[in-house]
């Protein structure tokens, strides 16, 4: 018989599809996954940015929207939820939506440390786990490779003593993917990064030229932010039509549209696309099911938004 936890998600979860176009495509396929490199973990594709979405007060009304974002998460399939010391309260929130829905196994927290100096760091790492609620954190990022050196070698002896499962580093302009490349090609040399995550779309393809394919080459995974170009992307097509041919990789939303072009990519892991809206939640997760583009779908998707 199903918990009441359960039929919870469940009845989120159904309330936010009702407002989609799904058809039988949510009933017949499963959220995609992919491979963790480093250890071969699955992954599913699309998970849950929290950057200005999560950074809200502390209290019942502002909570209520994100808690039902995160049951569609959980019981869509997903389980990535990616924060930041830097995103505000977002850190806070997401440890007390996942305490209060008892779903911390359901989920693969991933955060940050972006400060300068070994201590603080540590001063900054110790507040995450406090603000997550956890003993231990999936993934820890260096932001924006804000003192990356020192950062790695503390997030290295963390990852030693079991509080954190894996490290990675990031970055959100198009600007710095050559720094980016620059201090992966030192670290290929030195133990594990396990995750990239970077800034990918239709319009910021940068990456597609030597970014993604090191990646690919050195066994690390990716993860993708700013997928609709901070809304940008959702502005230009917002009153046009989806065209006939978006059935073709099983699409019935402009944002579905624009994140399986970024998962066509097989270097790309996950997608973590921010919102505060069920609604959106729901949509975005069927992005992870059914086809996804080949080249020349790819080419028509790029032209749609130009």
């Amino acid at each position: 018989m199903p918990s009441r936890r359960q039929f919870l998600l469940n009845a989120t979860l159904l309330a936010a599809l009702a407002q989609l176009p799904c058809g039988p495509l949510w009933a017949q396929t499963r959220l995609q996954q992919r491979a963790i490199p480093s250890t071969g973990e699955p992954l599913p594709v699309i998970g849950l940015g929290t950057s200005r979405t999560h950074d809200v007060p502390l209290d019942d009304e502002a909570l209520q929207p994100l808690l039902e974002v995160l049951k569609t998460l959980v019981n869509g399939g997903a389980r990535l939820i990616d924060t930041a010391p830097s995103y505000g309260n977002a850190e806070r929130v997401c440890g007390r939506l996942v305490e209060q829905l008892a779903v911390r196994d359901k989920v693969f927290f991933a955060t940050k440390v972006s400060a300068s100096g070994e201590q603080a760091g540590r001063r900054q790492l110790e507040s995450s786990f406090r603000a997550l609620q956890t003993p231990q954190i999936d993934l820890v990022q260096v932001h924006n490779l804000q003192d990356t050196r020192t950062q790695l070698k503390l997030l290295r002896e963390q990852k030693a003593l079991g509080r954190i499962r894996y490290l990675g580093i990031t970055h959100y302009r198009e600007a710095a993917q050559q720094d980016v490349l620059d201090v992966l090609d030192v670290l290929a040399k030195e133990p594990g990064i396990d995750f990239v995550q970077i800034n990918y779309s239709v319009g910021e393809r940068l990456a597609e030229q030597r970014l993604l394919p090191w990646c690919a080459d050195h066994g690390i995974a990716v993860l993708i932010n700013r997928p609709f170009a901070r809304g940008q992307l959702l502005s230009r097509v917002r009153d046009r039509p989806l065209p006939d041919w978006a059935m073709e990789v099983d699409a019935t939303s402009w944002a579905q549209l624009l994140l399986k072009f970024i998962l066509a990519q097989p270097a790309v892991t996950a997608v973590i696309p921010a919102t505060s809206n069920p609604r959106y939640m729901a949509d975005n997760l069927l992005a992870g099911r059914g086809r996804l583009p080949d080249a020349r779908l790819r080419e028509r998707i790029v032209a749609a938004f130009a």
